[in-house]
């Protein structure tokens, strides 16, 4: 018997300590971590670095109230922006938090620049995922609203590559349009370079803003800092929020001046959001992600697992019919289920997560080492063999 909601489908592991890219239990067995609590302990587990700079802060101050000037804060907005299309932050604590703030962004951008109660549609496309606020919710589609027995108005749920659909859907209601660069609860779905051109094209064109949800796969997933660096498409907002506090709650919205300088006093808040202590590690991952040569580094070891698991695809083509994603947001897209896929795994001591369209998520560490992604080729390959 437990007090806590029975929100979540738990196994029956229980972790007492993790160390690099490995959890493990109470009775000792080690968990090669490819699922990271979903893309968040990108830096893996009790990261010395950041552990250190936590517990500098923690004999300082945890929490201050926003009303003050918050030092830290202004260091991680200030490189976040450095680092990106950004001008302006907003820290919360959560993904889901981050896309309410870029919804509340851009419809308070044509309430004040065009004077219009009508521009508040937000268009959004299948397969994705976008927090569990209702809001958020609602931007992931009517059929998440269902139980709760409850509509949001000024949502449009578009198929995901349907190009058509989406020239007819755009009107002079539409105020952004929200996309993951790649979904991860979607199935690992990439939008190709060409597709994100084209939607900042159509929404320059009509006169609507661009939000990239980038929670699951920015913060260095993909082999850079933000997934929509692969493109070359800035967007106008941007949502971030799991691996830039490597466990820690944090999540901030991107924004340009432009668009975020319509946001005044009182228009948004967080009692929590962007306090010292969270700051703090987020400023400590940068640390961390920005030195010279990281991303190179890490992509020599990302291309080693996508070759290799494209072999195991080969060799096992009954098991698994291609792979998805780009760096260490990847997705198997198989021919079992994935239920089965996932469970297996668990008992070759390798951690992986489910995701629609019959895939299994592959989300390790992003400083994985070279040995490590060869015993989790060889784990993932022990799984296939027993899966034929």
């Amino acid at each position: 018997m437990t007090n806590v909601l029975p929100t979540y489908p738990r196994s029956n592991l229980e972790f007492t300590h993790g160390v690099g890219s490995y959890l493990y239990t109470k009775s000792g067995e080690k968990f090669l971590d490819f699922g990271t609590g979903i893309a968040v302990n990108s830096l893996g587990y009790s990261n010395s670095y950041l552990n250190d700079k936590l517990k500098e802060q923690i004999d300082k101050l945890w929490h201050l109230s926003n009303v003050y000037q918050i030092p830290e804060q202004e260091k991680l907005a200030k490189r976040l922006c450095d680092n990106s299309f950004a001008d302006y932050v907003f820290f919360c604590n959560s993904g889901t938090e981050a896309i309410e703030a870029s919804i509340k962004i851009a419809r308070r951008y044509f309430h004040d620049t065009e004077n219009s109660s009508n521009k508040t549609e937000i268009l959004s496309f299948s397969g994705s995922f976008h927090g569990r606020t209702i809001g958020a919710l609602a931007a992931g589609g009517p059929d998440k609203l269902s139980s709760f027995n409850t509509t949001v108005n000024d949502f449009k749920f578009l198929e995901f590559g349907d190009h058509q659909q989406l020239q007819n859907s755009i009107s002079e209601k539409t105020a952004a349009v929200i996309i993951e660069p790649i979904q991860g609860e979607g199935g690992v779905r990439e939008v190709p370079k060409q597709c994100l051109e084209g939607l900042r094209k159509i929404c320059d064109e009509n006169k609507c803003l661009l939000i990239f949800d980038e929670v699951q796969c920015g913060v260095g997933r993909t082999g850079k800092l933000f997934a929509y660096e692969w493109s070359g498409v800035s967007p106008d907002i941007m949502t971030i929020a799991k691996a830039i506090g490597n466990g820690f709650p944090l999540g901030a919205c991107l924004t340009s001046k432009e668009v975020g300088g319509k946001m005044d006093f009182g228009s948004h808040g967080s009692t929590f959001g962007g306090n010292p202590l969270a700051c703090t590690v987020g400023n400590a991952v940068l640390d961390i992600m920005l030195k010279d040569k990281f991303f190179s580094e890490i992509n020599v070891v990302a291309k080693k697992l996508y070759e290799g698991l494209q072999n195991v695809i080969t060799d096992f083509p009954s098991v698994i019919e291609n792979i998805r994603g780009r760096g260490f947001i990847l997705g198997l897209k198989c021919k079992v289920e994935n239920d089965k896929f996932v469970n297996l795994a668990r008992e070759k001591y390798i951690l992986t997560v489910k995701a629609s369209d019959n895939v299994v998520r592959l989300l390790p560490p992003i400083n994985l080492t070279l040995t490590e992604c060869d015993e989790a080729i060889d784990k993932i390959r022990a799984t296939c063999s027993e899966l034929k």
